[in-house]
């Protein structure tokens, strides 16, 4: 991919301030409490990244698809957990409202989380509703001016510090499947919304993810985001965008752990020379460069059709969300192999990128839905 001078601009912007600004002893201190770095949220707000895709008229600067994957590619390379702080707001917390809230709900909700004074998280999965988002049993009944919202949605990252979210719940009792369900946007602090416990996770650590709640809870009919009874498809819309996001990101770990299998294998000396010079181990650096240098092909590739606003772009999307997660895991894999007993210490940053690695293949739809995606696609 050849790139603009703008968009190598904003590469540039992204790679100084994510190398100037996440410190090793700022990351370690994230890995090491798992709480969210508020500081590092509001410079990020500060330069414009949490608003990197939002429109200029929200708060935003109104940049492309191909500018976000690049921020977040950069970010990423040096720390996965900071990438979803500049993720976030313009993916699935920001997303639903750019797709479907009024003037007055994009004044309201989208333009203080632009400028990072406010966090909006998304809430659609639920202890029996994950890769099957259309099993939501979390209820939305109509009272008056108000819906009552009952429910329990789990896994939800950036709950605890959240003040806004993004709730999927059954409007139409009587529809199957995926049909009947509408989107809400609730204030965390109205009466019977309560969290569960932090949850303690492998990875990503210093952002923390938790169960949200929801007992008699009444959200004001002017806070329903989008259609009545349509906000399946507003769900699946919005995680095409964050598949762009967490391929954006795996290339970005993808490239962390490349590097620092080259640097190790230069410095580390066994039987006389270097690791590098030994062909097992060289062949494992090739492998780990044609791999990455395919999925960023992918990655932008989905970018550019989503700017386009090509047909295709939905499926390309899943196409590299797919193979880019799978390849930083193979690469996290082949890094920790190369530094030997020092890849499994702490005190080498490919322990944790393994770690880092593993969720990509996970979150925002599974290999495996990124699969029946795909197929479904070409068999229709």
């Amino acid at each position: 991919m050849i790139f603009s001078e703008k968009h190598e601009l904003i590469r540039k912007l992204a790679r100084d301030f994510a190398e100037t600004e996440f410190t090793t002893e700022i990351m370690d201190e994230l890995d090491r409490t798992g709480e969210f770095n508020w500081e590092m949220h509001r410079k990020m707000g500060k330069v414009g990244f949490l608003g990197c895709k939002i429109p200029k008229e929200y708060g935003g600067q109104g940049s492309d698809y191909m500018s976000y994957v690049i921020m977040i590619e950069e970010f990423a390379r040096i720390s996965p957990v900071f990438s979803i702080y500049a993720n976030t707001s313009n993916s699935l917390g920001g997303g639903p409202l750019m797709l479907a809230g009024t003037e007055e709900q994009l004044q309201k909700y989208l333009v203080p989380t632009a400028k990072g004074e406010k966090i909006i998280a998304f809430a659609l999965t639920e202890p029996g509703a994950g890769s099957d988002a259309g099993g939501t049993t979390t209820t939305a009944v109509a009272d008056g001016d108000y819906f009552v919202l009952n429910g329990r949605k789990t896994f939800i990252s950036g709950a605890p510090m959240a003040d806004y979210c993004i709730v999927f719940a059954k409007t139409d009792l009587t529809a199957k499947g995926s049909k009947g369900i509408s989107s809400f946007i609730v204030d965390m602090k109205l009466p019977g919304v309560s969290l569960g416990k932090d949850e303690m996770k492998m990875g990503i650590l210093g952002y923390p993810t938790c169960d949200v709640i929801l007992e008699d809870v009444r959200v004001h009919k002017s806070d329903l985001l989008g259609e009545l009874n349509k906000g399946f498809a507003q769900a699946m819309k919005t995680l095409d965008g964050g598949r762009l996001g967490v391929s954006a990101q795996s290339i970005g770990i993808g490239q962390a752990c490349l590097d620092e299998a080259i640097k190790y294998a230069k410095e580390r000396k066994q039987f006389g020379r270097r690791i590098a010079d030994f062909q097992g181990i060289s062949f494992m650096i090739a492998d780990m460069a044609t791999e990455l240098a395919a999925a960023k092909e992918l990655v932008y590739n989905a970018a550019a059709l989503k700017d386009k606003g090509a047909k295709e772009a939905a499926v390309a999307c899943s196409i590299a969300k797919y193979y880019a997660s799978e390849m930083c895991n193979r690469l996290a894999y082949k890094a920790v192999q190369i530094h030997g007993g020092y890849g499994y210490i702490k005190d080498y940053r490919v322990e944790r990128l393994y770690r880092d690695a593993r969720i990509m293949t996970i979150y925002e739809g599974t290999s495996q839905v990124q699969q029946m995606v795909i197929a479904a696609d070409l068999l229709k």
